[in-house]
């Protein structure tokens, strides 16, 4: 019993996994990011971010998983007219959350937020935030916990870019914690209709029975201003760092 739990456990760090064990969120809710700009050796210090960031990512993936099984509990019950008033509610809820429009086509609407609530490969979220965030060495995540370039428009939400030109308003968001950017960003991957086309092609993936995270990057050129040749840095980046990062999450087709 013991050599297939060891197996199974090496099976999900090769490969990746659709199902991690059980984890607490509000153990990794203060974690505090490490001081990156100390460490000099490259190798040492890519294998320090991830192992920081890579257990965020999984608790994020792990809830969405969890979500994800409640929604097509949901679908179940909707189709044999079951859907009581609290359910109906918690989906409301949750089409205001994932920008999805909420009408009387109860299973319309859980057909779009099974589009939108998914999983994340982890290489894809390293790959953004070292990329977005100079390996954690950025000002925006040292003194904003912002691994993700993420903006928000109200003054005084985040940090003022020093080079933002003359007659913007944004600022660069400021979290609490790595663990709420983390977060913040997965929900703007999944809710942001910018991104549909990303949300669009990973569920035709997953009835592949896997998640690519090279694959999934190609779909996200609306996330900077650089368009292709952002994609191009992520995808180069996945690859070279693939020791380190599973490109590839193995999921189920529901």
């Amino acid at each position: 019993m013991k050599n297939k739990i060891l197996t199974a456990l090496l099976l999900c760090a090769l490969v990746g996994c659709d199902k991690t064990p059980q984890q607490d969120p509000s153990a990794f809710a203060k974690a505090k990011l490490p001081n990156f700009q100390s460490i000099s050796d490259v190798t040492e210090k890519k294998q320090a971010f991830t192992d920081f960031i890579l257990p965020l990512v999984d608790v994020n993936n792990q809830q969405l998983r969890e979500l994800r099984q409640q929604l097509i509990g949901y679908q179940e019950s909707a189709s044999n007219h079951q859907l009581n008033k609290t359910k109906l509610k918690r989906v409301e809820q949750l089409a205001k959350t994932y920008r999805v429009a909420f009408d009387s086509d109860i299973n319309r609407v859980l057909q779009q937020l099974l589009m939108k609530v998914d999983v994340i490969p982890s290489a894809l979220v390293l790959a953004q935030a070292a990329n977005e965030s100079a390996w954690g060495t950025s000002r925006f995540a040292r003194e904003g916990n912002n691994l993700f370039g993420q903006w928000c428009y109200t003054k005084g939400c985040g940090l003022v870019p020093l080079s933002r030109v003359s007659g913007a308003s944004h600022e660069v968001r400021k979290f609490t914690s790595v663990y709420q950017s983390v977060s913040a960003y997965m929900l703007n991957l999944n809710s942001n209709p910018a991104y549909s086309d990303f949300q669009q092609y990973r569920q035709q993936a997953r009835q592949t029975g896997a998640l690519n995270a090279i694959d999934l990057a190609s779909h996200l050129t609306n996330y900077s201003e650089r368009g292709e040749a952002y994609v191009e840095e992520l995808k180069k980046m996945i690859q070279i760092n693939q020791t380190l990062w599973p490109s590839s999450i193995a999921v189920t087709s529901s």
